[in-house]
């Protein structure tokens, strides 16, 4: 399964911990990269030998910092927050009191309280809201392909385009890759929609949690579609690509660290 999809379907504990449990497979897979700790083995630390579970925590902890860091840091179109809640809830979590927060954000000790008591209500308007989607989920599904194609975490605008059946994504890919999902690109579509389900198919061609040359981006997509430039800048102005300003290096957004 697709690690957006993963984070996605993730529940509110599994998005805490950082990792889902995969029985069928026999492995915790983490929900920010899809790094993967198999059942009965033990994986070295340091000088240190950890069970699966235990090595999982690890590395959430060595490749993301925190879960609370990570989802903090998530666009303010998923978090909900502004800049100045994600600013002094951050500051909650370091344990600093209003009076220290008030002074480092040059605000009034009841202004910090006022984002404790605001950022309460809204959890429990989060409990309220999680509660009726998973009342909504106990209802029959829609039929086959009405489901929504997940939308990548990294999005950098999240409308409309993004609104995709599976069955209306799986018909923009047969229409524009004639012959075969691995094969070439018959042309890169005008309508933004149909370029989105493209771009978010290409994407497949990447590995994640590796860094690439811009000669390396540039022979990939070369093999979808002669104009492997407008590719590359779709790339990344819609958010499934990243890169260093000098173009050095290239990556599947949000799943490599670098320092």
């Amino acid at each position: 399964m697709d690690v957006d999809q993963l984070f996605w379907e993730a529940s509110p504990e599994e998005l805490k911990r950082g990792y889902k449990t995969e029985a069928a497979e026999n492995v915790h897979r983490c929900l920010v990269c899809g790094e993967t700790a198999e059942f009965g083995r033990v994986y070295p630390v340091g000088d240190r030998w950890y069970d699966a579970e235990a090595y999982m925590r690890s590395h959430i902890a060595a490749a993301h910092e925190s879960m609370f860091t990570y989802l903090l840091g998530l666009d303010k179109k998923w978090t909900g927050l502004t800049d100045a809640q994600r600013e002094v809830l951050r500051m909650f979590y370091d344990g600093r009191s209003d009076a220290d927060i008030a002074s480092a954000t040059g605000s009034k000790p009841a202004t910090v309280r006022y984002h404790r008591f605001h950022l309460r209500e809204k959890e429990k308007q989060a409990k309220v809201f999680v509660a009726l989607m998973a009342l909504l989920d106990e209802k029959p599904k829609p039929s086959a392909g009405r489901e929504f194609v997940p939308i990548h975490r990294t999005a950098t605008a999240v409308d409309e385009r993004y609104a995709m059946t599976e069955a209306e994504n799986e018909k923009v890919l047969a229409t524009y890759f004639p012959y075969g999902l691995e094969g070439p690109l018959r042309e890169f579509p005008s309508k933004e929609k149909r370029k989105i389900a493209v771009l978010r198919h290409l994407l497949k061609r990447f590995e994640r949690n590796r860094t690439y040359t811009e000669k390396e981006v540039n022979a990939v997509l070369k093999e979808a579609y002669a104009d492997f430039v407008t590719l590359r800048r779709y790339m990344i102005e819609y958010g499934f690509m990243d890169r260093r300003d000098d173009g050095s290096e290239y990556w599947v957004k949000g799943e490599v660290v670098h320092g």
